[in-house]
């Protein structure tokens, strides 16, 4: 068919061309979606001729679909513009006050003529489909002109066997690809299907449905006992500890707040005015493919998640796209392949020429002159090359899948030869996932103290060093055990303390929040003195120390620091301490709390290799109380801190760092490290294990993360699907 120039308005086939350097054209079919209205985040609209008019007036609006996003025509900016949730242009205050209470089942069911059903589906191709493809190579279409040409000649063996070849290579290529697709298929739809609660309007009316039928602005309740996250949502009330190492590779859980909420009545413009984007607010978002752990409720109220993204919108739908659609690339590897054929190709005509100019002298036939002549590219040409190819990269998806890694695209493991640059981290690949405490160097009338290798000590047991160690961290028990970031758990445990945390069926029984506790394990009872600060009645009911954890503000790799507000057993003031980097923390401290060699000191102790982390300590204001900790901006707590001192920790490097290392540079492949450690720590790591390198799991394999996005699938236990291409050592 063929197709006449329209306006955008009127098309009904677009021709779309990518703006990177591949400028890469798609053709696309214009379609139309009735729904009563317009605005996919709105609701139905009811027709105002009059009453008899009882059913929802009809707007006719145009959509495209490509790669798995929906496009719409959208009459504002006469254009189609991507579909999108709730993760654009909404503030915060606008996410509790506009979208904590749910859907009603009349808006849900409008928004999901839009937005479809909320699932990742990847659509195995039919074996007729992948056949097309595979045969429409090239290299193939060469060899049919090949077995066709010799036939005519009376080769009849020769070209029986590069057919036989031929159908074997494409037989076993089609058949691990769709065994790939199938895999891809299975362990992506494996937690496509939950059932939730959802919120209809009010906190009261709750209805159970299936993850398919969630869309954008649904409430969902997540219960107690976790669950696996179907969507992209915004925590809306409660915490929420959560396995994130399905998308993120990590191991450990990480801890998941509430969106911050300005007061009643007294709106922080701060917060207020802050727009909610997932990636800067991603310790308050749960992301599809995540595992919810456990989660803590106060006074019966349940944890409530609202809906951002769902779909091929999410994390984890996007990282799926990029494997079924990757980018287009180009290697080296190809151009100069495409090179060589040219040259042979060339070869081919020049041989040609002349077979043409003998036979012509000769006076044979034109039949046999073409035959002749055509018989020279086929043997130029080796025609037994594609099934080479294709043995070699059956041979090397056997040992990758023994690897447990998968590739839906094998061509693209013909350029792991090309790899000569590794980038890779350095804590937990490079060195062990855990850290040791080396010491601590505390403050003392503006001068640094003697390193001190033993923290637990009663002398500095109710010192402000020893309750910023054991409470600025985000740890919590799960099954009984802490877990957390490794650095968390090594500075609490040379503490000595003990960490209480309240079960649900204690935070129930209370109106206000059940804070986290810290204490000494053993702990000798100590005279109490009366102050102002001081309730005496309950220090004396109690007769022991202990700290709770009143609010937290998550650690940031943007800020480079973390904090938290306490509050002393009997103390009436609060406490805020703060962890981070040295660099970032002196910069929140008074100048008189920081001693003069303090650079000095620092320097001393980057260089000797050791990971230093500082440590401050402010006495907050009684006009900042407990209630209004979660609203208050986190830079209101960070200021005017008085400096601690520093906590040195120390990173073994793997027992296969170095062997692993050794090889690399014998093949010749350059190592970079992307750390975020100062220059002369690298320099030590440098010489200690005399280059840089990476080393994943038993098998040693190198992972190079590709900027195309698609190099080769890995897959791993759970939906972690990451886009590398994997060179095994």
């Amino acid at each position: 068919w063929t197709c006449r120039p329209a306006p955008l308005a009127s098309a009904s086939v677009l021709l779309l061309r990518t703006t990177d350097e591949w400028a890469t054209w798609f053709r696309v079919r214009v379609r139309t979606l009735q729904a009563p209205g317009w605005d996919p985040l709105g609701g139905p609209c009811q027709c105002a001729e009059g009453p008899e008019h009882k059913s929802p007036h009809k707007h006719q609006t145009r959509f495209f679909r490509l790669q798995s996003v929906l496009y719409l025509w959208s009459p504002g900016v006469q254009g189609f513009t991507r579909l999108s949730g709730l993760d654009c242009g909404l503030s915060l205050r606008d996410v509790h006050t506009q979208h904590s209470t749910g859907l009603s089942r009349s808006t849900q069911q409008y928004r999901r003529l839009f937005y479809g059903a909320n699932q990742i589906e990847v659509k195995v191709p039919s074996i007729p489909k992948l056949l097309v493809k595979e045969v429409l190579n090239p290299f193939y279409i060469f060899q049919v002109f090949s077995v066709l040409l010799w036939s005519l000649d009376d080769y009849y063996y020769y070209a029986s066997a590069i057919l036989f070849m031929s159908l074997l290579s494409v037989c076993t290529s089609l058949y691990t690809v769709r065994k790939q697709y199938v895999l891809l298929h299975d362990m992506v739809s494996a937690h496509n299907v939950v059932r939730c609660s959802v919120f209809r309007g009010t906190e009261e009316d709750t209805e159970e449905i299936l993850s398919t039928d969630l869309v954008p602005g649904d409430v969902i309740v997540i219960p107690p006992n976790g669950m696996m996250m179907p969507c992209d949502a915004a925590l809306v009330g409660g915490t929420c500890i959560v396995n994130e190492s399905m998308l993120t590779g990590e191991s450990v859980p990480v801890m998941k707040t509430q969106l911050p909420l300005p007061p009643r009545g007294q709106p922080d413009a701060a917060v207020s005015e802050l727009l909610y984007d997932p990636e800067e607010h991603r310790r308050h978002t749960l992301f599809c493919g995540t595992e919810v752990i456990q989660t803590r409720y106060y006074s019966g109220e349940r944890v409530r998640a609202v809906v951002v993204r769902t779909g091929f919108s999410t994390v984890k739908g996007r990282l799926v796209r990029s494997i079924l659609f990757p980018r287009p690339s180009e290697f080296q590897l190809h151009r100069d392949a495409a090179r060589f054929l040219l040259g042979l190709v060339g070869l081919a005509t020049v041989g040609m020429a002349y077979s043409l100019t003998l036979s012509a002298r000769q006076g044979e036939s034109l039949g046999r002159m073409l035959v002749e002549a055509l018989d020279i590219v086929t043997i130029t040409v080796p025609p037994a090359l594609p099934a080479a190819m294709t043995a070699g990269v059956v041979y090397a998806q056997q040992r990758l899948r023994g690897g447990g890694i998968f590739s839906t695209s094998p061509q693209r493991i013909n350029t792991a030869g090309q790899v000569n640059l590794v980038c890779f981290d350095k804590t937990g690949t490079l060195t062990e996932d855990g850290l040791d405490l080396w010491g601590v160097r505390r403050i003392q009338d503006n001068r640094f103290c003697p390193p001190e290798h033993q923290v637990a000590a009663e002398s500095l047991e109710r010192s402000h060093f020893l309750v910023a160690m054991a409470t600025c961290h985000s740890l919590t028990r799960i099954e009984g055990r802490l877990s957390g970031d490794p650095l968390d758990v090594k500075m609490f445990e040379a503490t000595g303390w003990v960490l209480e945390e309240p079960s649900p069926e204690e935070t129930a029984l209370h109106d206000l929040m059940t804070p986290t506790v810290v204490r000494p394990a053993k702990q000798a009872p100590a005279e109490t003195q009366a102050s102002e600060e001081r309730d005496l009645d309950i220090a004396a009911v109690m007769g022991c120390y202990e700290v709770g954890i009143l609010a937290q503000f998550p650690f940031s790799s943007s800020l480079q620091r973390m904090s938290v507000v306490t509050r002393v057993l009997g103390e009436r003031r609060l406490h805020a301490y703060l962890k981070g980097a040295p660099e970032t923390v002196a910069r929140l401290c008074r100048p008189e709390s920081v001693p003069c060699d303090f650079w000095e000191v620092l320097e001393n102790h980057t260089a000797g290799g050791l990971r230093v982390i500082a440590l401050a300590h402010r006495c907050l204001e009684p006009r900042l109380s407990w209630h209004r900790l979660h609203s208050v901006n986190r830079e209101v707590v960070e200021c005017d801190m008085e400096l601690l001192g520093l906590v040195m920790m120390q990173n073994q490097l793997k027992v296969q760092t170095v062997p692993v290392l050794s090889e690399l540079h014998r093949a010749g492949i350059r190592c970079v490290m992307v750390t975020g450690h100062p220059p002369k720590f690298v320099s030590l790591c440098l010489f200690v294990s005399v280059s840089l390198s990476v080393s994943l799991s038993a098998s040693l394999s190198l992972c190079v993360l590709c900027v195309s996005q698609c190099l080769s699938v890995c897959l791993s236990v759970s939906l972690c699907v990451a886009v590398c291409l994997c060179v095994s050592v």
